[in-house]
């Protein structure tokens, strides 16, 4: 049967959250793109990885937890952007580091945390998907799409020229901090599926494949999403019949669609630059000849 898949339990829960990871993802991931953040959300996950290892620690729900840390990390990052300066980024560098091997010591140091939940939460695992995981993923995803479409004008202003958004009277500050932590709301909803190693890369190749054929940005936004959503069930579904980590396959999946697309675009922008030459041309010759200038005065 064609849609077995769909049967097993953990499979529905892994599906919803696979969609809610390839809309959410690409979402926040165009404006860290534009702001030439494209590794933030790698940070962010190294962040979050303190996070689930208190929610293992203290027995709570760690995707709850990753969130907190995650956010109360992606503030501290904007802090070190804004004050920083010559040691800012030994600080990130300090922080990130010391975010996963803060996790990784916290699960070892739980009675329920094994190995077995660090790989599922580094590279992303389609059993360990529960219903409290996804009414968190829900949740948050609601949050992720409510700012990055609600304010698109507002972060896509900030996101490409800050000087010019602060003259327009915009918050920038506030932006920006509202784009990190949205970044780091999305990390956490993707942890399941793809795996906070990972997830970074979900946020910025399906934005890289739409920018070969689009250069608008409301176009570029609607193709990242879809290609986020079409390569996060693809690989869900894979790895459910081929039994292979679901984040390497979704992130493969994502740079094969790259490279679909890079292939597609190039002879494209080569036929349009013909077509401007050709119409450059016919401009040229409609336009009457001047006459010699010493034809023009009289002796």
């Amino acid at each position: 049967m064609m849609l077995e898949f769909l049967n097993p339990p953990f499979m529905q829960r892994a599906l919803i959250a696979a969609v809610l990871v390839g809309i959410t993802a690409p979402a926040i991931g165009i404006y860290l793109v534009q702001r030439r953040q494209a590794l933030m959300g790698d940070g962010i996950g190294h962040v979050a990885m303190t996070g689930v290892g208190l929610g293992f620690l203290l027995s709570t729900n760690p995707v709850w937890m990753a969130t907190l840390v995650a956010v109360a990390g992606s503030v501290v990052m904007e802090l070190i952007r804004w004050y920083g300066r010559t040691r800012g980024d030994i600080a990130l560098a300090m922080l990130f580091y010391g975010g996963m091997a803060g996790g990784v010591m916290l699960i070892n140091l739980s009675d329920t945390g094994s190995n077995a939940n660090l790989t599922s939460f580094l590279f992303g695992s389609l059993s360990t998907v529960s219903d409290e995981d996804v009414t968190a993923i829900v949740v948050l995803a609601a949050f992720v799409v409510l700012v990055t479409v609600g304010l698109r004008r507002q972060l896509f202003a900030v996101s490409q020229d800050e000087e010019f958004a602060r003259v327009t009277g915009l918050p920038v500050r506030a932006l920006n901090l509202l784009v990190a932590v949205t970044a780091a709301v999305t990390v956490t909803v993707a942890m399941r599926v793809v795996g906070l190693l990972l997830v970074s890369a979900l946020m910025v190749v399906p934005v890289a494949a739409a920018q070969q054929i689009s250069k608008s940005f409301k176009v570029t936004f609607v193709l990242a999403v879809v290609i986020g959503t079409a390569v996060t069930l693809a690989g869900t579904v894979t790895s459910y019949y081929q039994d292979v980590p679901p984040g390497a396959t979704i992130v493969l999946l994502a740079i094969a669609a790259f490279v679909l697309l890079t292939a597609l675009a190039t002879p494209l922008a080569r036929r349009r630059a013909r077509s401007r030459g050709s119409e450059a041309d016919r401009c040229t010759l409609e336009v009457p000849a001047a006459r010699p200038a010493s034809d023009d005065v009289r002796v």
